[in-house]
């Protein structure tokens, strides 16, 4: 049985003497930046998440507008969507996951998962095609859209922190396996509890997805990071982050757990370098309910791709609204 004993803000100050990235690109409806910074939190001797002084992200995400959202994602890395799930679904979710087993993780016995949560119930794998959540990724990525799997994750009191990471592996990896491959991805993360800055709230380094440098290989790993922002959020709401951005979470030094379900989609284009993604069984596919079918496709597709591609192509398009700067304006 599972024990017994469950985090979202946004925008980043430029470095000092450096003109505001608004002001060298200034777009209509851009937000001002609203870090703070917060004590360092209590950490446990083992912990692999270095103690210290944190930013804690204040955004007032449920004023932003549809591309205000899309920018910070893309942007910063992340994005909160507030609110996503409403106080009932919080519930009956948190219900009908209380009796089931969970695993602890390699490094604490405080932080236990459960893989492939979408197959738990119809509740579990309608969350797959949320409504708002789906019309979201659809402004950001496009209408073609696969879902990779879901997963629970709990940080029970004394979890250590979860070590500054990225999702994406480009050339896979025994954690993520061939869909961290994958070129483009989203991961939804929804809070079933509320995230303070004492009970693991999502840790991020803003903008490291955009950066070149070797520090932002994928394959490495960080203890903390001096301008790493932690981002709490209500229960309900969701965290999604862009899979190539430098994330983890602070230490649960509360006194109650910190549950989240999180989803992970690409574009169909978005393919892994190698088709080695198992596909979904049989037994599983019988479960998802028709108007589910479209993100249950082969895993491994890559709609679109052509090796030989000529440099004219025919019917070359001349418009496309999802790389056009104004896409930021969006309401």
């Amino acid at each position: 049985m599972r024990p017994t004993p469950g985090p979202a803000l946004g925008g980043l100050s430029d470095p000092p003497g450096l003109q505001p990235l608004t002001e060298r690109f200034p777009l209509p409806g851009t937000i001002a930046p609203l870090f703070h910074p917060i004590p360092s939190l209590a950490m446990d001797s083992s912990a692999p998440v270095a103690a210290g002084p944190r930013r804690l992200d204040t955004t007032d995400w449920a004023s932003l507008t549809l591309g205000q959202r899309i920018r910070h994602l893309e942007l910063e890395g992340y994005v909160v969507l507030p609110d996503l799930l409403s106080p009932e679904q919080v519930a009956n979710f948190k219900r009908q996951l209380a009796p089931l087993e969970t695993i602890p993780a390699d490094y604490s016995d405080k932080q236990r998962g459960r893989r492939g949560i979408q197959w738990e119930g119809p509740d579990f794998i309608n969350l797959v095609g949320h409504a708002p959540t789906i019309a979201f990724l659809e402004a950001l990525l496009g209408p073609d859209i696969l879902f990779l799997g879901g997963v629970y994750a709990l940080s029970l009191p004394g979890h250590p922190g979860i070590s500054l990471h990225t999702d994406g592996q480009p050339y896979g990896s025994q954690i993520f396996g061939w869909s961290g491959s994958c070129p483009v991805q989203v991961r939804v993360l929804y809070y079933l509890d509320d995230l303070t800055a004492d009970v693991s709230p999502f840790l991020v380094v803003p903008r490291s997805h955009l950066s070149m440098h070797a520090d932002a290989n994928p394959y490495t790993r960080y203890t903390g990071h001096p301008e790493e922002v932690a981002v709490p959020a209500k229960a309900g709401s969701a965290v999604l982050l862009n899979h190539k951005v430098f994330h983890g979470n602070c230490p649960n030094v509360g006194t109650r757990e910190r549950g989240m379900l999180a989803y992970l989609y690409r574009p169909a284009w978005a393919g892994p370098a190698e088709e080695k993604i198992p596909a979904w069984p049989a037994d599983k596919l019988a479960q998802v309910p028709p108007h589910l079918a479209r993100y249950f496709e082969n895993p491994n597709v890559r709609r679109g791709f052509d090796f030989n591609h000529p440099n004219k192509p025919k019917n070359m398009r001349g418009d496309a609204p999802g790389i056009a700067p104004s896409r930021w304006e969006r309401v």
